[in-house]
């Protein structure tokens, strides 16, 4: 008993800040510390947690409540920090044999991380706290890669929501930090796990269809001479797999299943095997460099919406579509590095960083919001997303406007 107390005493003391010396293991799978950090994080009122999220905090004042809030999340972005400077490849431990049924809790963990990091750093910023601001960010911004690792679409693009968060919050506070600061953050935005892309996602996709098989399968073993029990079951698993249940949509969709397929299970499962080279067509077209993606996606496309595979038009349409939000985020992030080297070392260093979609460097003009010089917007010369693809870096403190998307340079909605 004296052990244990002595052992809180310390653990106690050690929080507190009075032991300001300590390691920690860097051996761990950072998932599993991830996963602490997510349970630490405080489970706010709903007065609070409006309060923080939903009021638009841009250009004002932060008062003592919103720097008290955001305090409760120390303990989750202690974790993270150790999570970050793990050396051990990252394991989220996601069983993906129950299919689209397969639950991912911890991708809404992360991004409301990235949120609350957004916000501490406007607090830290404020108060002039830059290299806590800073490492918040990065940590977010690391965080962000390591969920894209699971190998998983929407994890993918998490990721990209999570690292237009961070670099959001630099282009909005851009005047806040200094050039010693500014290198920190050169260096950590070049440093953090590798990128989860669309490309490497398509394998996890393709499993959908051979999970499909199996459960084709294992209806038929469970039901031998009985091929329309067999559809029964297979047709109650694609409603609840395409989330539309009884819509009659999904009925529709149905329909054309058991036309394409004679009505029969073997020709449900011609025609899920059938998708596997469509599959890694569209994994080798996502790779592509933009020039060539948009030269080879058009012809994919029109085949993919041709098809007379019913699966091929329920599962492919939202794939096809993925590759420009992964070219933007790709522009958001180097016009971010392009930004910060600008702060550091002038137009070279502006110049040092290409266009990742383009040729050569990011275009720049100088920005005016309300008659007023407020500082510098970057653009890609690409709109795959139906609009520009620019970000503002604010130079000058003054009335909020939001700093990308197609809104960018406007005032945020009241």
């Amino acid at each position: 008993m004296r052990y244990f107390t002595s052992f809180c005493w310390l653990a106690a003391i050690g929080a507190a800040g009075v032991v300001h010396a300590q390691t920690f293991r860097t051996d761990i799978n950072p998932a599993l510390t991830y996963y602490q950090a997510f349970n630490t994080a405080p489970d706010l009122p709903r007065g609070d947690s409006d309060f923080l999220f939903t009021n638009e905090w841009r250009g004002q004042k932060l008062p003592d409540r919103f720097g008290e809030l955001v305090s409760r999340y120390d303990n989750e972005f202690r974790l993270m920090s150790q999570a970050a400077q793990s050396k051990a490849a990252c394991d989220w431990g996601v069983d993906f044999s129950a299919g689209p049924d397969t639950l991912l809790g911890h991708l809404a963990r992360a991004k409301t991380a990235a949120n609350v990091a957004r916000l501490r750093a406007m607090w830290d910023l404020q108060h002039d706290r830059q290299a806590d601001a800073r490492k918040d960010l990065l940590n977010a911004l690391a965080l962000g890669r390591q969920v894209s690792h699971d190998g998983c679409l929407i994890s993918v693009l998490v990721q990209f929501a999570m690292e237009r968060i961070v670099c959001e919050t630099i282009a909005e506070n851009y005047n806040h930090f200094t050039p010693e600061i500014f290198g920190e953050l050169a260096n950590g935005l070049s440093a953090p796990p590798a990128r989860g892309t669309i490309a490497n996602a398509i394998p996890m996709e393709k499993t959908f269809a051979r999970w499909f098989v199996d459960r084709t399968q294992e209806l038929q073993a469970g039901n031998p001479g009985n091929d329309a029990r067999v559809m029964e079951g297979l047709r109650q698993i694609f409603e609840h797999a395409m989330t539309s249940g009884d819509s009659p949509d999904t009925n529709s969709s149905w329909a054309q299943v058991m036309a394409a397929s004679g009505g029969t299970s073997d020709g449900v499962i011609k025609l899920l095997r059938d998708m596997d080279p469509l599959y890694d067509r569209l994994q080798t077209v996502e790779t592509l460099p933009l020039a060539q993606y948009e030269e080879q996606m058009p012809p994919l496309s029109a085949e993919i919406d041709n098809s007379t595979n019913p699966f091929v038009r329920e599962l492919f349409p939202a794939l096809q579509k993925l590759r420009p939000r992964e070219f933007s985020a790709m522009a958001d992030l180097a016009m971010t590095q392009a930004a910060v080297q600008y702060k550091l070392n002038g137009q070279a260093g502006f110049n040092s960083v290409a266009n990742p979609i383009g040729q050569g460097p990011f275009a720049m003009q100088r920005f005016v919001f309300d008659n007023a010089g407020r500082g510098f917007e970057l653009s890609a010369d690409y709109a795959g997303l139906g609009y520009p693809e620019v970000f503002i870096f604010i130079e000058k403190d003054g009335p909020p406007f939001l700093v990308f998307g197609k809104n960018a340079g406007k005032a945020p909605a009241p």
